[in-house]
């Protein structure tokens, strides 16, 4: 029998809204796969990823609303700075296109939050500097999510466990995502996850295994049972672990919607290439990208007449501590051009001290510079904003009686770099023989991809100095070459 029309127009609205609530259920639903893997696991602490584009936001954003129906329920993704939150296209606006269809409205103040129908909540908030974790005394939050686990030191990371509490009736976990970093302690935390090359073990992904901390040193096993029997700590004590490694290959709908996105990976440098598309833990960079050692002449002495002279600093102020090994350091690199135009690096300081010790060195240090090159300027970065501005006037007023000068750093660090390592390629920068030269030659090598390059900043700021004529014209010399590079890589890619 034939439909009326009332009939056929109710039987298409019914087809419209089950094929709105499919597409609605699909947009919950993980991709098969390791993403599935991440979100079926029942270790008590999972972390996924290990490569660029394998949907490690996107799974932890469906982590969160497997609780949202508790009223009592909360949980905090952290990422480490708060602009990595609300960045274009990031955390903030993937829960915004998401939270919402299950009826979460999103809040800013104090700090970004989506609140469901049930009062559940799930709070959006940084760990920008190592004491940032006291903020968090007293709290309980059944589910704590890390967002590029690297980002975060082992004792933010430590100390968070100890927040990880729950009366809601969901037993607290944590979930963390990455991408892979060889010097960071998670690279040591998942080392059995990981093969002698640095690659994800396959048959390893998702395997639990458990682990206690016994005088802040981490103990493994196959079972709480065996961790109790081998290192006398209670059953209770230990914590189930997993990795799961995921790459743009097991993201089949990002690779459908932005098949752009792997060729980007594929154009990356070597190294990063090795990390974000493959996946590799222990790949470091290549030697002598901008810098190789054989290309400048060490000397015994000046050969010739320094014609002006200057220090430049890169200021830091942290100590190394067990869970920040090697912070970033206070170099200062003392360059002079001389009468044949070429350049020498006639010293270089670097130290990791508190902020008075640093400030105590750069007066010692300009002194002991003036008496050896009468007229020697001091170069200072400031850094963006008000704190940056403050710090820049009280070192100018502390080192009254010297030629100093502050310059906020513009541009990114290998354009900066750019125009002293075209002077380095051509043989023109010579290096004063001196116990510092390993140092030196070895972070210079692996810029841009070492773990720091506060001595090439240095570098590059007194190269500038002396150059400061015809610098800002080079500098955008070689900014405007390196957009046509990457506009060729695109192009090509």
């Amino acid at each position: 029998m034939a439909l009326t029309a009332e009939e056929e127009a109710e039987l298409l609205r019914l087809l419209e809204l089950s094929t709105k609530q499919q597409e609605l259920d699909a947009k919950f639903q993980p991709q098969p796969g390791p993403q599935e893997m991440f979100l079926n696991t029942t270790a008590d602490i999972a972390l996924y990823g290990g490569a660029a584009g394998g949907g490690k936001t996107y799974a932890l954003l469906l982590e969160n609303m497997r609780h949202v129906d508790n009223p009592r329920f909360g949980a905090v993704i952290f990422r480490r700075n708060s602009n990595q939150i609300m960045t274009e296209g990031g955390l903030w606006d993937n829960a915004l296109d998401l939270y919402p269809l299950k009826g979460a409205v999103p809040k800013i103040t104090p700090r970004p939050v989506m609140v469901f129908p049930s009062g559940a909540r799930v709070t959006f908030a940084h760990l920008q500097y190592e004491n940032d974790i006291h903020g968090w005394q007293g709290a309980q939050i059944p589910l704590i999510c890390f967002d590029e686990l690297t980002h975060f030191t082992r004792r933010q990371f430590i100390y968070m466990l100890s927040r990880n509490r729950s009366t809601c009736g969901v037993k607290p976990y944590i979930r963390a995502t990455t991408n892979p970093e060889a010097d960071s302690w998670v690279a040591d935390f998942i080392s059995w996850w990981i093969d002698d090359d640095g690659y994800p073990i396959p048959e390893r992904s998702g395997v639990i295994r458990y682990f206690v901390t016994i005088d802040d040193d981490v103990k493994w096993a196959d079972s709480r049972e065996e961790l109790a029997k081998n290192y006398g700590s209670r059953i209770d004590d230990a914590k189930s672990f997993t990795f799961i490694a995921s790459s743009i290959h097991d993201n089949k709908i990002l690779l459908e919607h932005d098949p752009g996105y792997l060729a980007n990976l594929n154009a990356l440098s070597s190294v990063e290439k090795g990390r974000l598309l493959h996946g590799n833990w222990k790949i470091k960079p290549s030697a002598g990208m901008y810098f190789r050692r054989e290309q400048a002449q060490v000397v015994p002495t000046v050969p010739g007449r320094i014609i002006k002279s200057c220090r430049a600093w890169d200021l830091a102020a942290t100590i190394p501590t067990p869970d920040n090994p090697s912070p970033d350091a206070t170099s200062g690199v003392l360059m002079g051009k001389l009468d044949d135009g070429r350049f020498i690096v006639l010293d270089v300081i670097r130290v990791q001290q508190r902020a008075n010790e640093v400030r105590s060195l750069v007066k010692r240090t300009a002194t002991s510079d003036r008496d050896r090159h009468p007229g020697n300027r001091i170069r200072l970065p400031q850094d963006p904003g008000q704190a940056g501005k403050e710090q820049a006037e009280s070192y100018v007023k502390h080192l009254a009686g010297f030629t100093v000068k502050t310059l906020r750093v513009n541009g990114d660090k290998v354009t900066r770099a750019e125009p002293f390592s075209s002077q380095w390629q051509a043989g023109n920068i010579l290096i004063l023989a001196a116990p510092w030269n390993e140092m030196y030659f070895t972070e210079l090598e692996s810029f841009p991809d070492g773990a720091h390059d506060d001595m090439v900043d240095a570098s590059s700021d007194a190269f500038a100095d002396l150059t400061a004529d015809n610098y800002e014209a080079i500098t955008e010399y070689y900014r405007r070459q390196r957009e046509k590079r990457e506009v060729k890589t695109r192009e090509s890619s």
